[in-house]
C-alpha cells in the first residue's frame, strides 16, 4: 500500500540561512499564532546552529543544500502538501500576529496569493537602508506598470499561497528574485491576489541581511526584464520593432529626399543599412507574434494543469479524512 501523503491545513514555511539569533523566536511566535499549523524550517547550509535551534523551538527541520532562497522554496513547494502555505523569513521582521489575516483569505475565499504589504505601513520608517527603500518602490512601479497590476509590495517575504498556486508555480530563480517571479506568475496567470497591510520591523541587532542591495537589486531588475520578454513577447519585441523602424526611416529620409531632388543615390551604404534595419524590425515584429501564440497555448495548458491540481487536492483531502 502506498504511503499516505500528509496534508496540512496550514504549513508555515521558513527558509533560513544563519538566522540563529532570531529563528527560535520566529518558530515559537508562529506556533502560538497558528496552533493548528505545521511549522517547517528549511536550513540552507547554516553554520551557526540555526537548524538545532529551530528544532528545539518545535519546528519540523529539513535541509536544502543548494545555496539560494529560490532553491529552498523549490524544495519546500515540492515536498509539502497543504491547503494553505504561509511563507515568512526567519529574521523576525514580519510579526506573527498577522499570520491568520494572511491565511484566512486563502482558506475562506480561495485566494491564490495573499501579499503581506509592508510598503503601505512602517517599512520606510523601520528599514534603515535607503537604497532598499528606493529599490522596493522601483520594482513595484515597474511590475505594476509593465503587467497592469496593483500588487502593493512585490519584494515582501511574507505571503500566503493556495495549493493550486504552489503546485503550478515553476520556480526558475535561485536567489532573492523569487518574490518578483511569484508576483509576475500570479498576474500573468490571472490568479486571484489580495493585499494585507502588515507592520514591518527592522532586523534585530546582530542579525544581518543576506540581500546585497546592488548585486541582488540588479538581478531583480534583470528578472523583471526577462519575464517581461517571456510573458509579454508581443509588447517586448513590438517595441524593438518600432525603434528599429524609426531608425530605419530617420536615416532613409535624407537619402530619399536627395534621390527625389537629383535622381541619384549618393549614399548607398546608408541605404543598405536602412534596408537591413527594416528587415530586423520585421523579424522582431513577427517573432513577437509567433511567441505570443506560444504564450497563449501555454496559458491554455496552465488551465488544464489547474484542474489536475484541483483533483489532486481533493484526493489528498479524502485520504486525510479517511485517516
Amino acid at each position: 500500500m502506498a504511503k499516505h501523503q500528509r496534508l496540512d491545513k496550514i504549513a508555515v514555511l521558513i527558509p533560513c540561512y544563519n538566522e540563529a539569533k532570531t529563528v527560535g523566536k520566529v518558530v515559537r511566535d508562529f506556533k502560538a499564532a497558528l496552533p493548528e499549523a505545521a511549522v517547517y524550517v528549511y536550513d540552507n547550509n547554516s553554520t551557526d546552529g540555526t537548524a538545532e535551534i529551530a528544532a528545539e523551538a518545535g519546528a519540523i527541520v529539513r535541509h536544502e543544500y543548494q545555496q539560494g532562497k529560490g532553491n529552498v522554496i523549490r524544495r519546500m513547494f515540492r515536498e509539502i502538501d497543504a491547503e494553505c502555505y504561509l511563507m515568512v523569513d526567519g529574521d523576525d521582521t514580519y510579526p506573527a500576529e498577522y499570520a491568520r489575516a494572511l491565511a484566512e483569505p486563502v482558506l475562506k475565499k480561495k485566494i491564490d496569493m495573499v501579499v503581506g504589504d509592508r510598503l503601505s505601513s512602517t517599512y520606510f520608517t523601520e528599514n534603515k537602508r535607503p537604497f532598499h527603500n528606493f529599490g522596493n518602490s522601483l520594482v513595484r512601479f515597474c511590475i505594476n506598470r509593465f503587467f497592469h497590476s496593483d500588487i502593493k509590495d512585490i519584494m515582501t517575504g511574507y505571503r500566503a499561497f493556495s495549493f493550486h498556486f504552489v503546485k503550478t508555480f515553476p520556480v526558475l530563480s535561485k536567489g532573492f528574485e523569487i518574490e518578483t517571479e511569484m508576483s509576475i506568475h500570479a498576474i500573468d496567470k490571472n490568479m486571484s491576489t489580495e493585499n494585507v497591510v502588515i507592520e514591518y520591523r527592522d532586523r534585530t541587532e546582530g542579525s544581518e541581511s543576506k540581500l546585497n542591495t546592488y548585486s541582488d537589486g540588479f538581478k531583480v531588475l534583470c528578472t523583471i526584464l526577462r519575464m517581461y520578454k517571456n510573458y509579454k513577447p508581443m509588447q517586448f519585441f513590438g517595441l524593438i520593432a518600432v525603434v528599429l523602424l524609426l531608425l530605419s526611416l530617420i536615416f532613409f529620409l535624407p537619402v530619399l529626399v536627395q534621390y527625389l531632388q537629383t535622381g541619384m543615390v549618393a549614399r548607398f551604404p546608408t541605404l543598405i543599412v536602412c534596408g537591413f534595419t527594416l528587415l530586423a524590425a520585421l523579424q522582431s515584429f513577427f517573432s513577437g507574434m509567433i511567441l505570443g501564440c506560444i504564450i497563449q497555448k501555454n496559458r491554455q495548458d496552465f488551465e488544464i494543469n489547474l484542474h489536475r491540481s484541483d483533483e489532486r487536492l481533493k484526493t489528498l483531502m479524502q485520504e486525510e479524512d479517511a485517516v
